[in-house]
């Protein structure tokens, strides 16, 4: 008896800590998947945003699914790794926090969060934070203030 209480209480827990409707903006099923530069390890990005929220804000995280939720690390790299200051400064980058919970029906649990990457590079008076979703799709776009990594 006392373990099916603890599992209640867990499962009333895990599903109090996420509402039920997403508030994610740009989640785009119908996005195409991305291509690959395996030299580089690297996601070939659609584009540069035009919308200043694009990866800054939670609610508009930059959606970097890419054929299954189990290479979701290897997927941001890929992403992170196509980006560059925004005089082409290399940038590094490093993961700092997770946050957000959000419904999503790719997990077992239901509920998928977000990752907070620090974007960093030389010269640089204030890190920047992105985030990123590796559970939904969308299109993969250049953050406004960086820039596509050159050859």
């Amino acid at each position: 008896m006392n373990q099916k209480l603890m599992l209640l209480f867990i499962s009333v827990l895990v599903t109090a800590c996420v509402s039920t409707q997403s508030t994610l903006q740009n989640v785009d099923e119908s996005a195409p998947v991305p291509k690959l530069d395996k030299a580089k390890n690297a996601f070939v990005l659609s584009g540069n945003s035009q919308d200043i929220k694009y990866g800054f804000d939670p609610d508009y995280p930059i959606n970097v699914f890419y054929q299954n939720t189990a290479q979701i690390e290897l997927n941001q790299k890929r992403y992170l790794n196509a980006l560059a200051g925004p005089k082409g400064e290399v940038i590094s980058y490093k993961k700092v926090d997770q946050c957000c919970p959000f419904p999503t029906k790719r997990t077992e649990m239901g509920a998928g969060s977000l990752d907070v990457y620090e974007i960093t590079w030389l010269g640089q008076k204030t890190p920047l934070k992105l985030y990123l979703n590796g559970y939904e799709k969308g299109a993969l776009l250049v953050p406004m203030g960086l820039t596509l990594k050159k050859e």
